[in-house]
């Protein structure tokens, strides 16, 4: 009868853990992130213990000294295997990651010593000394219109976010352009809520094409999966297609990064996709920074299943990352032949982005930016030119 009860409580209490670990498990699933899950084996392990620790005190096994061996043995054996599944865990997430591969801009500063901002090879048409045109932009473009001032502005040192040659990112430059803070922005097109807001704030946004760009995706470059077509993308970025085997590659979910609303990288998947709704994605597929895209799809943990997507310069250039591979799309390769010829499906524009400023060298710098000079500083920097 003894044992019977014995039996039956030791059940009592396994049911009883099962039944609360289920709304925990739940819990973690909400709030532990995918950079997180090394801690999981830790939380089991504590749990279990704990389990074992009412276990035994009800019994009354810990009255005893084998009784309270028993429990530091088995809770010291938990407690090892859970610490070994952690230090895995923790190897893969660091293995093949990269430091932060978001550039350096101050490295393409106008006039800086060894900067990389192109230079010409004979005196600008066009020098400006004073009432310079206030100039923000994409960071992908900083090292192109840093070309166009150190070409046509004064020498002097120019500060990143304060100057009158500042890379502030799309959303920022938009919303410094609609204010009257800029006289110029070097972006892509911009998104319905941009549009919008220069419609409340009473501004009509003026969009002069410069040059041309490919939009790109990129996976690791341990996929084997070589090209998309569009409507695999819109079924990717829409949810109704979610794993790699459906686009002709290995059965693994695909894990779809995303950027940030009113981001350029983010507008241009708007635009491609159209009429057809965008899955809201996990928090943590949503990467602020573009080279943060980059980094996450580079992870040892991404390897299998990761999609970014980007502008061309901007990976190919700006960041040296032989971890990624850009897709075809369509079968076409994004290149400078394939996007001056617009064969690559994603060719998009680079504008010059005005909003009504009364300064009054604002055309003759657009003129002299769509004139031989300043178009050999868009090819010489990486981007294709309109002509």
């Amino acid at each position: 009868m003894k044992n019977i009860l014995m039996i039956a409580t030791i059940l009592m209490i396994i049911v009883a853990a099962t039944i609360v670990a289920l709304p925990l498990a739940f819990i973690s699933v909400l709030f532990i992130t995918p950079n997180m899950y090394y801690i999981v084996p830790l939380l089991i392990a504590i749990y279990v213990i704990l389990v074992i620790l009412i276990l035994f005190k009800t019994i009354g096994w810990t009255k005893y000294p084998n009784g309270k061996k028993a429990f530091y043995g088995v809770a010291a054996l938990i407690a090892v295997m859970a610490l070994s599944f952690s230090a895995s865990g923790i190897y893969k997430q660091n293995l093949d990651r990269l430091e932060d591969t978001e550039v350096n801009l101050q490295q393409y500063s106008p006039f800086a010593s060894g900067t990389k901002a192109m230079k010409l090879d004979e005196p600008a048409t066009l020098k400006l000394e004073s009432d310079l045109p206030v100039i923000d932009g994409a960071t992908a473009l900083y090292p192109m219109y840093a070309g166009f001032a150190q070409a046509v502005y004064p020498e002097k040192e120019y500060n990143l976010y304060n100057s009158e040659v500042m890379s502030n990112m799309t959303n920022v430059a938009y919303e410094k352009l609609i204010d009257g803070e800029v006289d110029i922005i070097f972006v892509a097109s911009p998104s319905s809520t941009q549009l919008a807001s220069a419609e409340r704030a009473g501004k009509e946004l003026t969009l002069t094409p410069i040059g041309k760009e490919a939009f790109v995706f990129f996976i690791n470059a341990k996929n084997p999966v070589k090209t998309l077509t569009m409507n695999e993308i819109k079924g990717i970025y829409s949810g109704e297609i979610t794993n790699w085997k459906d686009v002709g590659g290995k059965k693994k979910a695909i894990r779809a990064f995303q950027r940030p609303q009113d981001s350029g990288s983010q507008t241009a998947l708007q635009n491609l996709m159209g009429d057809v709704s965008i899955m809201d994605p996990p928090v943590e597929n949503v990467i602020d920074l573009m080279g943060g895209i980059i980094d996450e799809v580079s992870d040892y943990t991404n390897y299998s299943n990761a999609l970014g997507f980007t502008f061309r310069y901007y990976s190919t250039e700006m960041v040296t990352n032989d971890k990624i591979r850009l897709l075809q799309i369509e079968g076409i390769e994004p290149s400078s032949e394939t996007i001056q010829s617009e064969d690559y499906p994603l060719t998009a524009d680079i504008y010059a982005v005005t909003a009504g400023s009364d300064n009054p060298h604002i055309e003759k710098f657009i003129d002299w930016i769509l004139s031989d000079q300043g178009q050999a500083i868009i090819e010489k920097t990486g981007y294709v030119t309109n002509r």
